[in-house]
């Protein structure tokens, strides 16, 4: 499909394809109380979407990230492992994906998840024939809300990027210092206020609402 693609679009896994931005933000509390920082799991949520790199400093400063945070990242990642099981697909995911495919675009996956995770959330949505490439957090050394991840997934794919599909205001900067317009879902659980005030383009409450109005948006162009 890639070498006839209209154009690519790029998606965000977490919270947006998936369902697990609340898994991670109580991996992120249980890693924290392991050495003994107690934060409200609201204030962890605010910084979901972001990569461990971004926001562990975002959370407890520069000077004890660099201290504790590759201790931190790795409990949190035992913590998350744990709760895996648990993390289902958003309703609408697989039939969007598909519909787009169809269109002739190019779907690529522009997200900080580890390597280890990508073929289960692609189990889970079934969706190994329709992702044409991936980032992980491997790709980058800094992740959203750093332009990073995106600019590497534009480069992944064989055709231009029409539009950057997220959730959280961390998606929506990075993929506007990218150059590329956003288009946030409520399924992460940032507000439409939030998201709108971020820069998205349109804001949908699901994927089943953004698949019935996808011809409204920069997922249409080159249609």
């Amino acid at each position: 499909m890639s070498g006839c693609a209209r154009g690519a679009v790029l998606f965000d896994l977490d919270g947006t394809l998936v369902d697990s931005n609340y898994q991670h933000a109580l991996a992120w509390y249980l890693a924290f109380r392991e050495i003994g920082v107690v934060l409200p799991i609201w204030r962890i949520h605010r910084h979901i979407g972001m990569g461990g790199d971004q926001m562990v400093p975002a959370l407890i400063g520069e000077a004890r990230a660099e201290q504790l945070g590759d201790q931190l990242r790795a409990a949190e990642k035992q913590q998350f492992e744990r709760l895996l099981d648990q993390i289902s697909p958003l309703e609408g995911a697989h039939e969007l994906l598909v519909a787009l495919n169809a269109w002739g675009h190019e779907l690529v996956l522009a997200s900080s998840s580890p390597e280890q995770y990508l073929d289960h959330y692609l189990d889970l949505l079934d969706a190994h024939d329709l992702i044409d490439a991936a980032t992980t957090s491997e790709d980058v050394e800094a992740t959203k809300p750093e332009p990073d991840l995106i600019e590497v997934a534009k480069q992944k794919a064989h055709s231009p990027a029409l539009a950057m599909v997220g959730d959280s205001p961390w998606d929506i900067q990075a993929a506007a210092r990218a150059g590329l317009p956003c288009i946030a879902l409520l399924t992460g659980g940032y507000s439409q206020r939030e998201l709108v005030d971020a820069g998205a383009e349109a804001v949908f409450e699901s994927l089943v609402e953004l698949h019935l109005s996808a011809t409204e948006t920069s997922l249409s162009r080159n249609r």
